[in-house]
């Protein structure tokens, strides 16, 4: 099966094998000049947003998650991790980024670079 090409200005980037990241927590990682936020649900779903809340730059990676969701763990703002959408604040949008597992269980990442 081919792979499908990446967009004109993306990049794919190989964080490590999923074991990094336990159950139900996040890493932050450094891709070049950008620091994302990569999360493990405790059903196995992956995500990645910016590191950093837009409302006073929380760590997200630290934040508490659940149901698709991040809790800032500064503020207790709340974020949809799928959509980047605030839950209940008037916090800018996360930026979201598309992650999956490669068929050795590599995190996998795309952002634009």
């Amino acid at each position: 099966m081919m792979k499908a090409p990446l967009p004109p200005g993306a990049v794919c980037y190989n964080l490590g094998h999923i074991s990094r990241i336990p159950r139900g927590e996040g890493r932050t990682y450094r891709l070049r000049d950008r620091l994302v936020a990569v999360f493990r649900s405790r059903s196995e779903e992956l995500f990645a947003t910016q590191a950093d809340c837009p409302h006073r730059g929380g760590p997200l990676a630290d934040g508490i998650i659940g149901d698709g969701t991040v809790i800032c763990p500064l503020h207790a703002f709340k974020f949809n991790l799928r959509t980047g959408t605030p839950l209940g604040n008037s916090c800018p949008s996360l930026r979201t980024y598309p992650v999956r597992l490669d068929a050795d269980g590599n995190i996998l990442i795309t952002v634009d670079d």
